[in-house]
């Protein structure tokens, strides 16, 4: 295994002082990406009647970013491999730092979704190649897991966090602060990130051969264009309803796409994807698990959100402290995660995850219409988070692992491209359950939350079926 300045050497057990800057760095720069996934949930509101959205546009504000980060991610992640995942990097905090400018001074709706868009590609860019900076500057074993253990914990963590700051900032100075934000924080990381973090052998290697391989165009442009049709269908089937023509036909398109793209793989010279990769056990598997992860848990956190605020009816800012809890759970399970991996294997350590996960989830049907459920919620979201988060940490070590350096961007890309589907997929598809579930919210709630902690156990069942096949060739 190579070090961050290309010379081979045995895998560690402990991290240097060089090592922690770097991390430090790329944690902050994880973390700052993670809350703008969520910052301006709570000002949508505020922002419509300050710009004139109307109230059916609003839901265009978080589809602006979700598109281009979703779907970009695979194609960006596959670039950093090629031509260098520093310089990724940087370019995703330049395009950040001008599209949070641009939302935070936006005086018009096609201004503020503009800056939306650049920094949901920004996300794309910078995410996939911070997190391949970080799983090939650490061996594959304790060292790794510690660092996913961190960057899993903050990202959790990053997500509740959004929600709370963007209540706050809203609430004492104003929504453009939310993007405002980002600005100082992008600017300080393009100016140290260049002494930090050095491309080592393979930036050298990444340039040769980005001088000699072709990037897969007919690969960028159909998974590119499949991608962004399935989250535009998603998005759309969520505010819509799932017979919505537009939906359909954007799911339709997905489809033929993503099946175009599967078959241009299959001849291309350099894929963008190679098969190969795809192949692997561990790479599609962890996904799956990685997929029923994020998907159970955000749009849980979509469900707790509904019964705080409209059945026992807490403001917006109590809400995000309230599910603040909830992120204390995944930071505690974030860092408990390389400990549990070591114990129990990767796999193992995710399905121990979705099971403490769907236990907690199931005990959440113990909610009713008053505020003397509020410990349960609290407790079991805590319990929930950390294991969501061993969960996480482990599909990001599976996922990633038994790949040379030259493909960990492909991989964590992919990783990427896992959670962000999964969040724009959970959210309506649970809210459409609860909304078709019962008579009342909370039977809506309650009907969603059953078929939630179901798909976590059995995500579990899977995660445990493989394991019993592999673990003899291995664990």
């Amino acid at each position: 295994m190579a070090t961050l300045t290309g010379v081979a050497a045995p895998a560690a057990t402990r991290m240097t002082s060089r090592h922690r800057l770097i991390l430090i760095l790329l944690l902050g720069v994880q973390f700052m990406l993670a809350i703008d996934f969520s910052i301006l949930n709570v000002a949508l509101p505020v922002v419509g009647e300050g710009l004139g959205f109307g109230l059916g546009s609003l839901q265009w504000i978080a589809t602006a970013f979700a598109l281009p980060a979703a779907g970009f991610t695979l194609l960006f992640g596959r670039v950093a491999d090629l031509f260098g995942r520093r310089r990724m990097l940087l370019t995703g905090m330049g395009l950040l730092a001008i599209g949070s400018l641009i939302g935070g001074l936006a005086t018009s709706p096609a201004l503020l979704l503009t800056g939306r868009v650049l920094q949901g590609l920004a996300t794309a860019i910078a995410t996939p190649a911070a997190l391949s900076l970080i799983t090939t500057s650490f061996p594959e074993g304790p060292l790794r897991n510690r660092a996913l253990g961190l960057s899993g914990a903050l990202m959790s963590a990053g997500f509740t966090a959004g929600a709370v700051l963007g209540g706050v900032l809203t609430d004492l100075l104003s929504w453009r602060w939310a993007f405002l934000v980002n600005v100082p924080i992008a600017v300080f990381v393009l100016a140290v990130a260049p002494l930090v973090i050095t491309e080592g052998g393979h930036g050298v290697r990444a340039r040769r051969v980005a001088r000699g391989v072709r990037l897969d165009v007919p690969g960028a442009i159909t998974v590119t264009g499949g991608l962004l049709a399935l989250v535009y269908g998603i998005t759309a089937a969520g505010s819509q309803g799932w017979s919505d023509p537009f939906a359909l036909g954007a799911l339709v398109l997905a489809a033929v796409l993503l099946v175009a793209f599967w078959m241009t793989e299959r001849r291309a010279p350099a894929p963008l994807v190679p098969l190969h990769v795809l192949a692997k056990r561990t790479v599609t598997w962890g996904n799956i698990g990685g997929f029923i992860a994020f998907a159970t848990e955000t749009s849980l956190v979509f469900l707790m959100t509904l019964y705080l605020q409209q059945v026992l009816g807490y403001s917006a800012m109590a809400t995000g402290l309230a599910l603040g809890v909830l992120g204390a759970g995944t930071f505690a399970g974030g860092v408990a995660a390389p400990r549990i991996m070591a114990r129990l294997g990767g796999r193992w350590a995710l399905a121990a995850g979705l099971v403490l996960q769907a236990a907690a989830t199931a005990a959440l049907l113990g909610l009713g219409e008053t505020r003397s459920g509020l410990p349960l919620i609290l407790v079991a979201t805590a319990i929930g988070g950390f294991g969501n988060l061993v969960a996480i940490v482990a599909f990001m070590g599976t996922a990633t692992s038994g790949l040379p350096d030259e493909e960990q961007g492909l991989a964590t890309g992919l990783a990427t491209l896992t959670q962000q589907v999964a969040i724009t997929l959970g959210i309506p598809v649970m809210s459409a359950i609860a909304t078709a579930g019962g008579g009342s919210v909370l039977g809506g709630i309650h009907t969603a939350t059953v078929v939630n902690a179901a798909v976590t156990l059995a995500g579990a069942a899977l995660m445990v079926a493989f394991l019993r096949r592999r673990a003899n060739t291995e664990d």
